[in-house]
């Protein structure tokens, strides 16, 4: 995780949460009293009642607004609480950083007394969705492919979970991966790029041939001839899951 201490630098003006994705996550915390949020990042969708949260990057914790969560930087794989700790345990898009997935959920199970919420993806169904990495950037569909987690093996690590889709807004203000669906220019910018792990970690020189062919795609009008059917739509499911499991 110390990648993040690099692409975690402009987290805090490219991340910003997103009101309706919270309200999805919130919703699948319940009525949960105390919520441990694990990959915690800046801070992103803690909900009112978090104890603590868990980040091993420096970077993103000095990022963390004002009167946030208590924190404390440590891994997923070793997480310094007592059993049962919380009522929920969250880990949103972070487990395909983990160095021992079956560790980290093994502690989440351990940690939490009533329910655990993942935010996770489908990588097929990225794949196959996602305009961007599928005739753009191939480079970066492929770097996914060796760390994205199948949902059915997450959910059978879980010990079995609700899957629920996770639609993605077209004026999104959380910009990860496929936040921009609807606005293809942002991806041409640099530091949009730098907020996208699987964009960063691909490499700017392995990517600069399908930014260069997207770029002139958008100047010609060949991108939105091509994807008229996107800008009608307002919300898009490119393979965005929410896990929830009760302990």
């Amino acid at each position: 995780m110390a990648i993040y201490d690099t692409l975690g630098a402009t987290y805090g003006r490219t991340r910003q949460p997103d009101p309706r994705i919270a309200a999805q996550i919130h919703a699948a915390l319940g009525n949960a009293a105390d919520v441990i949020n694990v990959g915690a990042g800046t801070g992103s969708y803690e909900p009112p009642q978090t104890v603590l949260a868990v980040e091993p990057s420096h970077v993103m914790l000095a990022q963390r607004p004002p009167r946030s969560a208590p924190a404390v930087r440590a891994v997923a794989e070793h997480l310094p609480v007592r059993d049962n700790a919380a009522d929920a345990v969250m880990a949103l898009l972070t487990v395909h950083h983990w160095s021992d997935l079956a560790a980290g959920i093994a502690e989440l199970r351990r940690v939490a007394r009533r329910r655990i919420v993942v935010l996770t993806w489908d990588q097929q169904i990225f794949r196959e969705r996602f305009w961007l990495v599928r005739e753009y950037l191939p480079q970066a569909a492929a770097f996914d492919d060796t760390r994205a987690i199948p949902t059915d093996r997450l959910a059978t690590l879980l010990g079995g979970a609700h899957q629920e889709p996770v639609h993605v807004p077209h004026d999104c203000t959380d910009g990860f991966g496929a936040a921009y669906w609807r606005r293809p220019h942002a991806y041409i910018d640099p530091q949009v790029r730098s907020g996208i792990s699987m964009l960063a970690q691909t490499g700017e020189d392995v990517l600069a041939p399908g930014l260069t062919r997207l770029t002139d795609d958008l100047a010609t009008g060949r991108w939105h001839h091509r994807h008229a059917d996107l800008l009608a739509l307002d919300t898009i499911d490119v393979g965005y899951r929410l896990l929830v499991t009760d302990s």
